[in-house]
């Protein structure tokens, strides 16, 4: 009976584990058409976002439209997150620097959207976001609304409840997607940049994708 049980378990993964493999080779970015850039896996082509509407930390919101002319790197991350959060935001960091000279009007963008709206109100978010940079852009939503955003760019997020949570409702984590999603001048998704980062490269490619598409 073991060894039959076993047999089916490990068809499933198998089973599972090749439809994974054909949904990313099907649905999932390439380097095909990557304009020469070597950060970004992009997708065939660009998606179009459904519509959203987010909170941002100046107390505007972050809607399609706000998107558009700029090339812009979109992060998931919270506040309260130990290691991978302020990693990226300080390679995402380093980029910016780089651009620093390019015209506001043109100027890439960097969003951080926090996937713990319960402790991460939009005043403490964009003082987190900021503490990294200065043109780092913050918002944040319900949980609902951040769920089909984050669907939208293919990412996932999810609160990992911590050994006391029952006693402090405090005690919890999010799991989130570690990629950053890239949206063109349209708004439109058009690939993403997979972990590790690196910070010459992603400036250097935002810069060429800049100069390419200016009118």
């Amino acid at each position: 009976m073991f060894n039959r049980n076993t047999g089916i378990i490990l068809a499933i993964a198998l089973a599972a584990g090749l439809g994974l493999l054909l949904a990313q080779k099907v649905f999932g970015p390439s380097n095909k058409g990557s304009e020469g850039t070597s950060s970004i896996l992009f997708y065939g082509t660009p998606r179009t976002l459904p519509e959203f509407d987010l909170a941002q930390s100046d107390g505007t919101r972050l809607i399609p439209g706000e998107l558009r002319g700029h090339w812009t790197l979109v992060f998931l991350g919270f506040t309260a997150c130990p290691d991978v959060c302020p990693t990226t935001l300080t390679e995402l960091a380093q980029a910016q620097k780089q651009w620093e000279t390019i015209p506001d009007s043109l100027r890439p963008r960097v969003v951080l959207v926090s996937v713990d709206p319960e402790r991460d109100t939009p005043a403490r978010l964009g003082e987190y976001a900021h503490a990294f940079h200065k043109d780092t852009l913050a918002a944040t939503a319900d949980v609902p609304s951040l769920e089909r955003f984050a669907t939208s760019l293919g990412m996932v997020f999810q609160k990992a409840p911590g050994k006391h949570f029952e006693q402090n409702p405090d005690d919890y984590s999010m799991d989130h997607s570690a990629s950053i999603a890239v949206l063109d001048p349209q708004g439109r998704l058009a690939g993403l940049m997979r972990p590790p980062f690196n910070p010459q490269a992603i400036a250097s490619d935002l810069i060429k994708l800049t100069e390419k598409s200016a009118p």
